[in-house]
C-alpha cells in the first residue's frame, strides 16, 4: 500500500468517527448538585397515596430546578419500566406481600429504596363513639350496626378476606358484607356519622378519611385481613448513578400516618381544583414538614 493510500484510509476512518460521533445522543443537562435535571416517576393509576407523595415530590423537584414528569400506569408495566429504565422510581410498592412477586421477578434490575410509609394495613373501622371495641362486640351489637359492614368493590382482594376470612374467623355470624363502591361507602360513611349513627365499614391505612372523620379501628389479633406492609419507594436500576442526590432524598423521605391522610384529606376529599395546586396549599400549610424534604 502505498503512502497517499494510509492517508486517504486515515483520513476516512477519522471522518467516520466524527459522524458517529454527531450521531450520538446529547449528554444528559445536569443539576448543579450533580442529578439529572429530567425525572420521570411512576404513578399506580387510582392509588391516592402514590399520587399524592408523587405530587408532593414534584412540587417539591420543581423548586429545586428539576424537570419532573408523572406518568401513570397499572403495576404490572411500572414494574416493567423501572427495569428497563423507562421509569426512575415510583413511590408506592406494598411490600412485602402486595407486590412482592414483582420485585421477585424484576429484583436485579430494580432497587428497593426502603419504606417510607410503614403502616400499610386493611382494617375494619367504626365511628369513633361507637359502643365496641373489638370485632368479637360486633357480633354482640350487630343491630345497633344495621348487622352489615359496608364494603367496597365486589372484585376487591379485600372483600375476599372480609368475606371469606374475617367474618368466620369472628364469628361474625349476624352480619353481611353488603357489597358497594369505594365512592358509596366513603357516601354512606359520611352520611352516617352526620346522623350520629354507629356504622363498620372496610377501610385501610393510609386514608384521607382518618383525617376527615373520627372514626377507631377493631383490631384483627387473629390476622384475617393480613399482615402491615411497608409503602416503599423501588426506582431503577440506573437511578443512583444517575441522580445520586435525588436517591438519598428519596431514601430517606419518611411520612406518618397523620400527616399522609392530612396530605390525601386535601386532594381527594371533595376534590375542588388541579392536585398541583391543591398539594402546593398543603405545602404552604405544612411548612415543617416540608422542609425536612430534600435536605
Amino acid at each position: 500500500m502505498r503512502f497517499g493510500q494510509k492517508i486517504s484510509l486515515a483520513a476516512a476512518a477519522t471522518a467516520a468517527l466524527l459522524m458517529l460521533g454527531g450521531c450520538s445522543a446529547p449528554a444528559a443537562e445536569k443539576l448543579a448538585n450533580g442529578d439529572e435535571k429530567k425525572v420521570t416517576l411512576a404513578v399506580f393509576n387510582g392509588w391516592d397515596e402514590g399520587i399524592a407523595a408523587s405530587e408532593l415530590w414534584r412540587a417539591v423537584l420543581t423548586e429545586r430546578g428539576y424537570d419532573v414528569t408523572l406518568k401513570y400506569a397499572d403495576v404490572a408495566p411500572v414494574f416493567a419500566g423501572l427495569a428497563a429504565n423507562d421509569y426512575d422510581f415510583v413511590l408506592d410498592s406494598w411490600l412485602p406481600v402486595m407486590h412482592g412477586e414483582y420485585l421477585k421477578k424484576y429484583g436485579a434490575d430494580v432497587e428497593d429504596l426502603g419504606a417510607w410509609f410503614p403502616d400499610g394495613r386493611l382494617t375494619i373501622a367504626v365511628n369513633a363513639d361507637a359502643p365496641i371495641n373489638t370485632l368479637e362486640e360486633l357480633q354482640e351489637h350487630a343491630g345497633e350496626f344495621g348487622n352489615r359492614i359496608m364494603g367496597i368493590e365486589s372484585g376487591a382482594s379485600y372483600m375476599k378476606a372480609v368475606q371469606e376470612r374475617l367474618i368466620p374467623d369472628y364469628g361474625l355470624t349476624d352480619i353481611t358484607l353488603a357489597t358497594s363502591s369505594t365512592p358509596a361507602m366513603l357516601a354512606e360513611l359520611k352520611t352516617a356519622l352526620g346522623k350520629g349513627e354507629n356504622i363498620a365499614v372496610t377501610m385501610w391505612h393510609p386514608h384521607w378519611a382518618y383525617d376527615a372523620f373520627e372514626l377507631k379501628d377493631l383490631p384483627d389479633p387473629k390476622g384475617s385481613l393480613g399482615e402491615t406492609e411497608g409503602v416503599h419507594a423501588v426506582a431503577s436500576g440506573e437511578f443512583g448513578t444517575r441522580f445520586p442526590t435525588l436517591h438519598r432524598w428519596i431514601s430517606e423521605f419518611r411520612m406518618d400516618g397523620d400527616t399522609l391522610n392530612s396530605l390525601e384529606n386535601a386532594m381527594f376529599n371533595d376534590r375542588k381544583g388541579d392536585l398541583s395546586e391543591l398539594v402546593r396549599e398543603w405545602m404552604d400549610q405544612n411548612p415543617e414538614y416540608v422542609a425536612t424534604l430534600a435536605q
